[in-house]
């Protein structure tokens, strides 16, 4: 997976990334996270996404480590679900 920082403050971060499916997972994360915006936009199929964070209360970095450390979570649940 590819990731280029576009943009990059204590706040706020913009990504180009090639994996819808990590930007929508992170996204909704993110969400439900409470940052202050989070959404991905691509131009064209063909095109990579374009991925903006912006937080109030807490930093970008701080809030995508917890958001990824969840889905991680969540993952090792269903993996535990399915081995019954």
């Amino acid at each position: 997976m590819d990731i280029e920082i576009l943009k990059q403050d204590k706040n706020l971060v913009e990504v180009r990334v090639n994996s819808l499916t990590i930007a929508e997972v992170l996204r909704a994360y993110l969400h439900n996270g409470g940052v202050k915006f989070v959404a991905w936009r691509r131009e064209h199929p063909s095109k990579p996404i374009l991925f903006k964070i912006e937080s109030s209360e807490k930093t970008v970095k701080k809030a995508v480590s917890e958001a990824v450390e969840a889905v991680k979570k969540d993952c090792d649940k269903i993996a535990g679900l399915l081995k019954k």
